[in-house]
């Protein structure tokens, strides 16, 4: 009887735990697909596209720090093999920089500037009616900031939310199947909600003294608005009382003159007197902006505007510049007039031009050969002339291009192959960056051809085979990479017996006869004269 019942508690436990084991693996299967869904909407996450980058900075901060040490430790010693190794690290060393320069928005935040507010600006006191529609708008404008960083706030705590759901479903998953796999995403996973519940809580604060102190600009503005209309009320309303006694002056005067002419002179002395006092009431109710009537005479004198064309076209070319944004300071541009060739950072545009300061580019190597000059640009430039922006739109990344000729005889598919992967090496952490910003782009532009991969091509010369790379470098430092990738092909190319470095050559046939012309004497055939 008893080991009846054994067996059948047996059976029984066996039946259970199949059961649990069922349920537990189902319940598996129903995580895994919630886990899914979360990650394919997280995917298109502006924040978490932004975080990678924030770990991509983290990333390359480390391996810069790491070269740093092994520079400091090999530049010390004298040997030839330490300074080539000094040297290359420098190298990586700059490049590294560079690449975090590219990202510096992420080197403090997670999500980048996005964590900063705008710049709530001083508006200037108002000081005539006109300027009611610019403070109108300027609310507008704090309203709108105001609204986008609650946004950011709400996408920040809608984050969280998704985040912690994707933790409570691997918990789950690990208390039925504990693995070390599973382990990792949940510490990884719990790494990013750290970081981003900090970010909560500075976006939470500043947006609360964010909202505050928009609240007290508006209110401020909003006053002055008041102000500035009850002012101009009571100018209206006192020019309105002046057309109003004049309008009288005019019926009783016709009444007391007889003669049209002393009317007509009365009703000129009146009009005068009504436009010389609506004038001075004007010129003393905004005495600060009287410049305004001197601006507005010297537009409507033709003279003026003729003589000073180029004047009045770089002011339009600087409004064009300001609304378009083709051009800000900072920007790294090229300048081409009358073959003179200038590429500069721009310091400063003003009214009238545009103020650059050379730097050492492959213009000032190949054209100029001198560099450091600060170049005065017209702002009528824009009209006429071609102006290239190296670094438009967030754009911080150029085509450099590296041609080297190898011989006819040369294995040129191997030496296409050595170059591509040299750019690959040295270029991929611009690639990389390059293919982020021209993303970001497609929204205002439409752009065709994003393709941002290294490129080698392949042309046949007079004296050999030309092999042309191409690679994306940062604007503001082509040089440095261009000196650090054309030795390193140069070296890879040298290395190879099948591969030959090209030159200038030329073939003279030695013992060549001359054909001797008909109409000279019999002569003794002369060969033809060796040029060396």
């Amino acid at each position: 009887m008893k080991k009846t019942l054994c067996i059948l508690l047996l059976l029984v436990s066996s039946i259970l735990y199949a059961a649990q084991s069922s349920i537990d693996f189902d319940r598996d299967i129903n995580n895994n697909t919630k886990i899914e869904e979360l990650q394919n909407k997280l995917k298109s996450n502006i924040l978490i596209k932004r975080y990678k980058s924030y770990l991509t900075y983290r990333e390359i901060e480390r391996t810069l720090e790491k070269y740093k040490i092994e520079y400091n430790k090999y530049s010390k010693k004298k040997s030839d093999k330490y300074k080539e190794l000094s040297y290359n690290l420098n190298n990586k060393i700059r490049i590294k920089e560079n690449e975090l320069e590219l990202i510096s928005e992420y080197k403090d935040s997670p999500i980048g500037k996005l964590i900063t507010p705008h710049e709530i600006s001083q508006f200037e006191t108002l000081t005539n009616p006109f300027g009611i529609i610019n403070a109108l708008s300027y609310i507008k404008k704090l309203e709108n900031h105001e609204k986008q960083f609650k946004n950011i706030n709400t996408k920040v705590s809608e984050l969280l939310t998704s985040l912690e759901s994707q933790i409570d479903l691997h918990l789950k998953i690990y208390d039925n199947a504990p693995n070390s796999e599973i382990k990792n995403v949940i510490v990884k996973l719990d790494k990013r909600k750290n970081d981003f519940v900090n970010v909560l809580d500075i976006v939470s604060t500043t947006n609360e003294v964010y909202s505050r102190k928009i609240e007290e600009v508006i209110i401020e503005t909003k006053a002055q608005i008041s102000s500035q209309i009850e002012e101009t009320m009571t100018i209206l309303i006192v020019i309105a009382i002046l057309f109003v006694v004049s309008f009288l002056l005019r019926l009783a005067l016709k009444k007391y003159f007889s003669q049209n002419e002393n009317y007509y002179m009365a009703n000129k002395v009146i009009n005068f007197i009504l436009v010389f006092l609506v004038v001075l009431i004007i010129m003393f109710s905004y005495i600060e902006n009287v410049s305004y009537l001197v601006t507005i005479l010297g537009f409507a004198s033709a003279g003026i505007a003729i003589a000073l064309k180029d004047w009045f076209m770089s002011i339009f070319g600087w409004m064009v510049i300001v609304t378009s944004g083709s051009i800000h300071v900072g920007d790294r541009i090229k300048v081409q007039r009358d073959g003179i060739e200038a590429v500069g950072d721009v310091l400063d545009i003003s009214l009238f031009k545009i103020t650059i300061r050379e730097d050492v580019t492959y213009t000032s190597y190949v054209t100029n050969r001198r560099t450091g000059r600060i170049f005065f640009i017209p702002n009528n430039y824009i009209f006429s002339e071609m102006i290239a922006n190296y670094t438009h739109a967030g754009l911080k990344t150029v085509w450099d291009g590296i041609d080297i000729t190898i011989t006819f005889d040369s294995n040129y598919k191997k030496a296409q192959h050595i170059s591509k992967e040299i750019l690959k090496h040295y270029s991929k952490g611009y690639t990389d960056i390059t293919r982020k910003q021209l993303n970001k782009m497609r929204s205002k532009y439409s752009l065709r051809s994003t393709s941002v991969e290294p490129r080698v091509f392949t042309f046949v010369e007079p004296y050999g085979i030309v092999i042309s790379s191409w690679y994306l470098t940062n604007s503001y430092a082509a040089l440095v990479l261009r000196s650090t990738i054309s030795p390193e092909i140069l070296d890879a190319f040298m290395k190879e017996d099948d591969i030959t470095i090209a030159f200038p050559t030329q073939t003279i046939n030695m013992g060549t006869q001359m054909k001797r012309p008909d109409n000279l004497p019999n002569e003794e055939n002369i060969k033809a004269p060796i040029d060396i």
